[in-house]
């Protein structure tokens, strides 16, 4: 039997071991993740004692309740050991009919059918080979890319100054995506609380000036490694410091069973330039359904 839980009601330790042990599992989903980007403002819900979950974030506009899709997110939907189109489907019929709006993207092993569905496509790279196995399979241009990098006079910095990053971001590329103040504030804390379990990590690309010319945010849990989040400035653009956190990152997590989630893109210039570290195409879903009775 599927419940419908609110987060007060949560058996949290259940809860986030049944996000842990899943197949399926993605950090998004995990209690901490959701309590910083959801405001604390979602629901659950459950399968038995907790076979499989679906966390719902939810927001209230006047009377009208609605579920939507967080910032810094990108898979939620089911979770669970044994995940099939039609237990996908007794979830979405159990979403409370308070919800007039449901607005969600599923995971990649959410596959059913249904109108309100559309695709998307993320890109992955299964780390369980060597690096220089991993290596053969980059493009041409993007190994070319990596030893230019590699000659250049820029270096990797782990653990850099995340509030850093985040500024960086803003003065090089803030100007060109519609993230709110507090979005940034939401990532602050979202990076803050990551490193402090071990679960999240800031890169830095500085020059021989020692000034800041790239940076990333990457995510780790019990299966995937996510890059979530990088900017560059003129010059580590054009000394491909991406590049270079690429494949720091790819080395560093050579045969293990992590994959590597680029999360995203559906931009042809982004998608081609996960495609040269030989990443694969992986699809996940976007539910959209307005409730108009109930």
């Amino acid at each position: 039997m599927i419940s419908y839980l609110t987060r007060d009601n949560l058996n949290v330790k259940k809860y986030d071991r049944c996000i842990a042990n899943a197949d399926n599992t993605r950090i998004y989903s995990c209690s901490w993740y959701l309590d910083i980007v959801a405001n604390e403002q979602w629901d659950v819900l459950v399968l038995d004692d907790y076979v499989a979950v679906m966390p719902l974030p939810k927001r209230r506009k006047y009377f009208l309740h609605y579920i939507y899709l967080l910032s810094w997110s990108q898979q939620l939907g089911v979770f669970g050991s044994t995940i099939d189109a039609n237990l996908i489907s007794q979830f979405i019929e159990a979403i409370p009919k308070k919800f007039k709006l449901i607005d969600i993207f599923l995971n990649s092993e959410n596959r059913f059918n249904d109108k309100n569905i559309t695709t998307r496509t993320n890109y992955i790279l299964p780390l369980n080979s060597s690096y220089e196995v991993l290596f053969k399979n980059f493009k041409k241009g993007r190994k070319s890319n990596i030893k230019q990098a590699l000659n250049s006079d820029l270096r990797i910095v782990q653990n850099y100054n995340y509030d850093d990053i985040i500024t960086f971001f803003r003065a090089n590329k803030g100007h060109e995506i519609s993230k709110k103040e507090s979005d940034y504030d939401t990532l602050n804390e979202l990076i803050a609380r990551g490193i402090e379990l071990g679960m999240a990590e800031s890169v830095g690309v500085i020059n021989a000036q020692n000034e800041l010319v790239g940076g990333a945010f990457f995510l780790k849990d019990t299966k995937r490694i996510t890059y979530l989040f990088s900017s560059v400035d003129a010059e580590g653009r054009t000394n491909q410091a991406m590049s270079l956190i690429l494949n720091d990152v790819i080395k560093r997590f050579e045969s293990t069973n992590f994959v590597l989630d680029f999360e995203g893109s559906m931009i042809p210039e982004i998608a081609s330039f996960f495609r040269s570290f030989g990443a694969v195409e992986e699809t996940y879903y976007h539910y959209k359904k307005y409730v108009l009775f109930g």
